[in-house]
């Protein structure tokens, strides 16, 4: 059997990326910088880093977030792609970059403690205030 592509890019093009095997379920994200950075909550999945080939690279832009993580996003449109532990092997892809058909499903939310004051989380999934139980 064939491993399994999934293919994804920016708004505008400029950062086009592929990414091999299987792919989390995704994680809706409400902390305040994720809700910054997009405008409102962020979905995200993830996959090993090594699995992930981009084209364009040089299109992208990064923002150290925190001292552990660092977001990559694209320095002609701003679309947000990557987030990334520092030296982690794993990388969290933007589920929105992602073409369609995903064949993903949301599992769980993220940093609820945080989430914007004009919405509820209304879909029965799991809610943690912050990081789920490892």
């Amino acid at each position: 059997m064939a491993e399994q592509v999934h293919r994804g890019r920016c708004a505008c093009g400029a950062v086009t990326y592929e990414v091999a095997g299987p792919l989390r379920p995704v994680s809706i994200c409400h902390c305040d910088t994720c809700r910054r950075q997009a405008g409102h909550q962020l979905a995200a999945t993830n996959a090993a880093l090594a699995a992930l080939t981009i084209q364009g690279e040089d299109n992208l832009a990064e923002w150290q977030a925190t001292p552990d993580a660092v977001r990559r996003f694209c320095r002609n449109c701003g679309s947000p792609l990557f987030w990334q532990r520092v030296g982690g092997s794993t990388v969290a892809i933007m589920a929105g970059s992602l073409d369609r058909p995903t064949g993903l499903s949301v599992s769980h939310h993220i940093f609820v403690a945080e989430k914007g004051d004009y919405y509820e989380i209304a879909d029965g999934l799991p809610q943690h205030p912050h990081w789920p139980p490892r």
